[in-house]
């Protein structure tokens, strides 16, 4: 029997009773020195391959559309692999990805980068549009420009991953993989543009590269790109204040 400290309660679980590990020899789960925000990271091996489990913190997510997204995106080379959800209990299991994530990366980088994010933005999933305007209660004169920049915008909706940070990006043998999808969903392409830009703090040759990189000769809309902006900042403030 394998036991789990949660923030606010003891999860039991006997990770040995899952068909995935069926005849295997399973390790006692080992919290990861490195957590994010929305859940509490553990490795394990059975046998010999390494998992990932994930005990949700953040019970205000579709873990479900979370799964999906993860799923679909692992079938184009974009994520580790899923093996389960268990909804009743808050956790999921993945395969575990060796690699490192980098908080400063080179043209070569930000190029890789760049096409396994073009790669996301071209799947597909059955989903209705993020709307962001509903989630802010305050709004700065800085806010409502953006969203006026937004609003007179044509809109570029694609399946975002929507939360670019370095601690959500791995990179392992020349390639990237994206990982923790709880706030993927359908998106204007230029916000995970912006938070590509603003979590990996490009300048302004850096993201004019990413903007090259991703557009080719077809140009962009630094204006739209620079409302989106502000708007993924001013969403990160928010859910700190209310998360930490």
């Amino acid at each position: 029997m394998v036991i789990l400290l949660g923030g606010k309660h003891t999860m039991i679980l006997d990770l040995s009773i899952l068909a995935l590990f069926a005849g295997k020899t399973v390790t006692k789960p080992v919290l990861l020195f490195q957590q994010g925000f929305s859940n509490e990271n553990y490795s394990f091996y059975a046998d010999k391959q390494r998992y990932l489990l994930r005990k949700f913190k953040l019970q205000d997510r579709d873990r479900t559309l979370e799964y999906k997204v993860q799923k679909l995106a692992y079938q184009h080379g974009l994520a580790a692999q899923p093996y389960y959800l268990n909804l009743e209990e808050g956790f999921m299991v993945c395969k575990y990805l060796d690699g490192k994530h980098i908080n400063k990366l080179t043209r070569a980088e930000i190029s890789v980068f760049v096409q396994q994010l073009k790669q996301l933005h071209t799947l597909k999933i059955e989903q209705q549009p993020l709307a962001f305007e509903a989630n802010f209660s305050v709004f700065t004169q800085e806010l409502e420009e953006a969203f006026d920049v937004i609003d007179n915008a044509s809109a570029e909706t694609v399946l975002c991953h929507n939360d670019l940070n370095p601690q959500n990006c791995i990179f392992s043998k020349q390639t990237i993989k994206f990982i923790d999808w709880e706030f993927a969903g359908m998106n204007d392409l230029y916000f995970d543009l912006a938070s590509f830009s603003v979590e990996f703090q490009f300048s302004v040759l850096d993201e004019a590269y990413m903007l090259s990189s991703y557009f080719g000769m077809r140009g962009w809309d630094k204006k739209k790109l620079d409302a989106y902006k502000v708007i993924y900042k001013a969403l990160c403030k928010q859910w700190f204040e209310l998360h930490t």
